[in-house]
């Protein structure tokens, strides 16, 4: 019989669930696996350790008494690459490319290999889901409308991965600033200079600014795919992140104004104090998203 009130560090949660370490980030992040803030350090006099989780140890005990635990879990997990998820459906690489750019279903993760490619993965269970939900779409002409999309040259993934990842970490948090912080991660800084005009919020947002993704970049051309991926670009998709960063700083300085005053620090002896510096989808699918649809 487990205690209640205790919890796990996230490697030994990883170990007692016989996953992985990107198995279990990835468990988290959907939601299989529940979490909560760590608290303090540990120390004595200890502080916050923002995006720092823990693992309850009832969490583990319900997932390791699910039937057919650990496979059933890694099942729910399972990614898949573009060539895999056509092996799923029963269809060629080439349609699945379509299929995902036109945003019908989305990435759950990716990465950025040597050429500055970056190579999507997709749940496997999603992938299962959609086919049977969308016979019409494996087979016979592309309707016209995702047509005319592909052929202007739209792609929904990297849009997809992000609206995702922000909705998985604002479901994390009940902070007002780290709320904001999380929407001001995916805009690009002079975006969110226009709305955070205040250079003291701008730079809590920077230290509360969450991991949106930890991927090896070993090129500069990997870092640039990597850094596309995570930033907003086209228009209506920042103007949403835009508006919601407007009030969720609204939110913020109405319940936490306090944030904004800079801890105080110690002076050396002789020297005068300086302020610190704080280092959807389209219609042809039956899916819904939180974003806008394109005009």
């Amino acid at each position: 019989m487990c205690d209640a009130r205790q919890t796990f560090a996230t490697g030994r949660a990883a170990r007692e669930l016989e996953l992985r370490s990107g198995e279990f980030d990835l468990a988290v992040q959907l939601g299989e696996v529940r979490t909560t803030p760590a608290g303090t350090d540990g120390r004595p006099g200890g502080t916050e350790v923002p995006g720092r989780r823990r693992v309850p140890a009832e969490e583990i005990a319900r997932l390791q008494a699910e039937p057919g635990f650990p496979d059933a879990l890694r099942e729910r997990i399972r990614t898949v690459s573009t060539t895999e998820a056509a092996a799923l459906m029963g269809i060629g690489p080439g349609r699945v490319l379509r299929l995902t750019r036109a945003g019908c279903f989305g990435p759950v993760r990716f990465y950025v290999n040597r050429y500055g490619a970056v190579v999507w993965l997709y749940l496997a269970a999603e992938v299962t889901d959609f086919a049977d939900r969308e016979p019409g779409l494996m087979r016979g002409n592309t309707p016209t409308a995702m047509r005319m999309m592909l052929d202007s040259g739209q792609d929904w993934r990297a849009r997809q991965w992000r609206s995702r990842r922000v909705a998985q970490l604002m479901g994390q948090t009940e902070d007002p600033w780290e709320a904001a912080a999380v929407l001001a991660a995916v805009l690009p800084p002079e975006e969110v200079a226009s709305v955070a005009g205040n250079p003291v919020e701008r730079s809590l947002l920077r230290r509360l600014r969450p991991t949106l993704a930890t991927v090896i970049t070993a090129t500069p051309a990997a870092r640039e795919s990597f850094e596309r991926v995570l930033t907003a670009d086209e228009f209506d998709e920042v103007m949403w992140y835009r508006v919601n960063l407007a009030r969720a700083l609204e939110r913020a300085r109405r319940e936490e104004p306090g944030r904004l005053r800079p801890p105080a620090t110690a002076t050396p002896a002789g020297r005068p104090g300086q302020p610190p510096s704080f280092l959807n989808r389209p219609s042809w699918t039956t899916e819904t998203s939180s974003l806008p649809s394109r005009s």
